[in-house]
């Protein structure tokens, strides 16, 4: 039977440093958001003494953190050509190389703090899906490896089919830095170095409002109040609410849907996925897969243009994304899927990631997908402005001007679906 649950929630016990009492206190910083985002930025500032205070409206991981296909990507969700006219050369190169800083972060924190979260170098396949798909994508390849990613490798057909057990692609592309990992567990392991280094959370304490004081800032919760000299916010889809009503004009919240299978036997896998890696498809309604740990297909995709993440919702899209999981999968039809769950993506207008400072909050959010691979080094960079270091952070000036006609809840999202399927069918 299937479950309506994140797999990366299921069996991973709840976090044992949450604070029990009403939330209270004098901080030097808090963070807002119990992300990837906001643990490292916690974890950090603790690192380097400051005390600090992190609310969580839910549990720690329990927003896109959690909700997400557990890939940890290089490279940049554009075009790198169509990052360079739009960012100037200078800053893609930067923005892309910070992806890669970010996975070796990670990697880094990984083996530092102990984490048992199956980290693993796999690469990443963006894949043609259709013959006139090629040309670009090998374009893309081209000019990626020359100008900043050696790392990357052109796959012909018959070498995409041996490393993905389907006829449905036609060529791709392979980032060898990227990697994979269990992103539940990751979480629980941010939120306990966090912890262990002195950070105070408190879980089920959202942020309803927020006032400046002569010496910092007062921030209300349903559980108490406490008081910061500085606020990060690292919130993103999850919690761009009243009190941070700064960002409802700047994120669309665009639902992301997911399922996972039984765990597949060693001839299933041999057939479907016998590379192992992180996979994407070419289409503008595309999809991403990958194995877990415990060898289950996970299959997540943009099957509906929502902004919504219930259950019926996530019903609605598991239906579509078994249909797209048979088209490239057929002798998969009838696996049983052992779960299902919908997130939310904070998406930006131009799908670049932003964090800097503003109405006297430091901010990370806008990762428009990329967000596992990319929120950490965030975090760090939220740290350092709080601690006034400088030069760290690869977004730094990038304009965020509110998006027209947009007040947060995005009417227009059944709109881009249409254009974006128009697009696939024509391309």
């Amino acid at each position: 039977m299937t479950k309506y649950a994140s797999y990366w929630h299921d069996g991973v016990p709840p976090f044992a440093g949450a604070e029990a009492g009403p939330v209270e206190g004098r901080f030097d910083v808090a963070v807002i958001g119990g992300g990837f985002t906001g643990l490292n930025a916690a974890r950090s500032l603790a690192k380097a003494g400051v005390r600090v205070a992190l609310l969580e409206a839910e549990h720690v991981g329990w927003g896109a953190s959690g909700r997400n296909g557990g890939h940890l990507n290089n490279g940049i969700a554009h075009g790198y050509a169509d990052a360079k006219a739009h960012l100037g050369a200078e800053r893609a190169h930067a923005l892309y190389r910070a992806y890669d800083r970010s996975i070796d972060m990670i990697e880094q924190i990984v083996a530092e703090e102990g984490i048992a979260c199956d980290f693993r170098r796999s690469g990443k396949l963006k894949l043609a899906s259709k013959p006139s798909h090629v040309a670009s994508l090998r374009a893309n390849f081209d000019l990626i490896h020359a100008e900043v990613d050696p790392d990357t490798r052109w796959l012909d057909r018959d070498q995409v089919r041996s490393e993905v057990g389907s006829d449905s692609f036609h060529g791709g592309m392979l980032y060898e830095k990227s990697a994979m990992i269990h992103m539940g567990r990751y979480a629980q392991g941010l939120a306990t170095a966090a912890h262990r280094q002195g950070t105070r959370i408190w879980e089920g304490a959202p942020v309803t409002g927020r006032t400046k004081l002569a010496d910092g800032w007062q921030v209300q919760t349903p559980r108490g109040s406490l008081t910061a000299d500085r606020v990060i916010v690292a919130t993103g889809a999850y919690g761009t609410t009243a009190p941070l009503r700064h960002f409802r004009r700047r994120i669309i919240s665009v639902g992301s849907f997911i399922i996972a299978t039984r765990p597949l036997s060693d001839a299933e896998v041999a057939a479907t996925l016998p590379g192992d890696r992180t996979c994407v498809t070419s289409m503008n309604i595309g999809n991403y897969f990958r194995l877990s740990p415990d060898r289950r297909l996970i299959f997540g995709g943009r099957a509906r243009f929502s902004a919504r993440s219930d259950q019926t919702s996530d019903a609605k899209s598991g239906t579509i994304l078994r249909r797209s999981m048979a088209a490239i999968f057929p002798h998969l039809a009838d696996i049983p899927v052992d779960y299902c769950w919908g997130g939310l993506v904070d998406m930006t207008k131009d799908r670049f990631p932003r964090a800097g400072e503003v109405d006297g909050m430091i901010y990370g959010m806008g990762y428009s997908g990329h967000g596992a691979q990319m929120s950490t080094l965030v975090g760090q960079v939220l740290a350092d402005i709080a601690l006034g270091r400088r030069g760290t952070n690869p977004l730094e000036g990038l304009a965020w001007p509110a998006i027209p006609a947009h007040s947060g809840k995005p009417w227009f999202l059944p709109l881009v679906g249409l254009w974006f399927g128009l697009k696939d069918r024509l391309s």
